[in-house]
């Protein structure tokens, strides 16, 4: 049985629900307070792993995924958990523990299948209906009431599924990260500079990146959670930056909390892929299934337009997907017929799975 680690769980801080109220209308003292004892300087900007010299191994990094205890978030744990159990051990992996940071507040009933550890969720009305914000304060309170053995932090998603095992892609002090095609800080200027002022450094400072999947430093994470969280909850409280942003929101809180601490993550794509868009798994190490993939029964992509054939997680809200999905027909390719082929292998495996986790 796994080991259950559970925090107190401990109502939100007078400290807290101040420090929360202030962010509703000012929002800046913590982040104030964390500029003026900045973390770590890993020096100079890198920007491209691929033709950099294969990182060291051996530096075990810890698995932690956010979550909540709504059956579609559960589900998509489940299947993670499964394939990080599967390649944890295998030559090439620089895998260590795990841990579900469960940010509802109050235990659930996958405690006693993964190693779980329960946060506050942030004060009533505070994420303004997006849950997104709930991550860096999860991490926050992660990281200041537990002690993690491992040197370095993956920070995943429930839609997330381990294809093959890999090393620690960080590089000593530089963390490593997948590039997002629609994070574009230059071409969000204006808003940028409300969180990156000019005096701060050029907007080439701040990565195209989310907080995952990103491996780092636990002591460069601990520095960095507080201003993270300080610069999404800003964000949120500005009309301006909320439209603009939309639900990416908190990715850009994390990207330009990182350029705050002069922290250049190593840009590594194939970290991960995205089907359908990425069409073939090759040698990346994650698949998310962010997107729906939508086809016709000849193999063309109908996406926007529900297809004859389809997985799409957001199908799956109130409970779990049932057990062996249908293949995709001939002409998909090869990479959603691989996500579709790993769930059903972890449905297929995972007991009680249409019954444990639905509403």
């Amino acid at each position: 049985m796994p080991t259950i680690e559970r925090k107190h769980v401990r109502r939100v801080s007078p400290l807290f629900v101040v420090f929360g109220l202030v962010f509703l209308f000012a929002a800046y003292n913590l982040l104030h307070m964390v500029m003026h004892n900045k973390g770590p300087n890993p020096g100079a900007a890198v920007t491209d792993a691929l033709g950099m010299s294969d990182p060291v191994t051996g530096l075990r990094y810890h698995v932690a995924v956010t979550a909540t205890d709504a059956p579609y978030s559960q589900w998509q744990c489940r299947i993670m958990y499964y394939w990080y159990k599967k390649v944890r051990d295998m030559p090439g992996s620089d895998m260590g523990n795990f841990t579900r940071i469960l940010h509802s507040g109050r235990t659930d009933h996958l405690m006693e299948e993964m190693h779980t550890f329960v946060v506050d969720p942030l004060p009533d009305g505070l994420d303004r209906g997006y849950i997104v914000l709930n991550r860096p304060w999860a991490f926050v309170q992660w990281l200041e009431s537990t002690t993690i053995e491992e040197e370095y932090i993956l920070m995943a998603e429930p839609d997330h599924i381990f294809v093959s095992p890999f090393p620690n892609l960080a590089k000593g002090s530089h963390p490593a990260g997948y590039p997002f095609f629609y994070i574009k800080p230059a071409e969000k200027a204006k808003i940028i500079r409300k969180f990156y002022p000019k005096e701060k450094g050029p907007l080439t400072d701040i990565d195209p990146i989310g907080n995952s999947p990103v491996i780092i430093q636990k002591s460069i994470l601990e520095e960095i959670a507080p201003t993270w969280m300080n610069v999404s909850l800003r964000m949120k409280e500005d009309p301006e930056t909320d439209k603009a942003f939309g639900w990416v929101l908190e990715m850009y809180g994390y990207a330009v909390a990182s350029a705050l601490h002069k922290v250049k993550h190593i840009l590594r794509k194939d970290f991960m892929l995205q089907p359908p868009w990425d069409l073939e798994v090759g040698k990346s190490f994650i698949i998310h299934y962010t997107y729906g993939c939508d086809y016709s029964l000849k193999g063309e992509l109908t996406y926007g337009k529900i297809g004859e054939w389809r997985f799409d997680k957001r199908s799956y809200l109130s409970g779990p997907p049932p057990r062996n999905l249908s293949l995709p027909p001939p002409g998909v390719p090869e990479s959603v017929v691989r996500l579709v082929k790993m769930v059903n292998e972890a449905t297929a495996n995972i007991p009680k799975w249409e019954t444990l986790n639905r509403s």
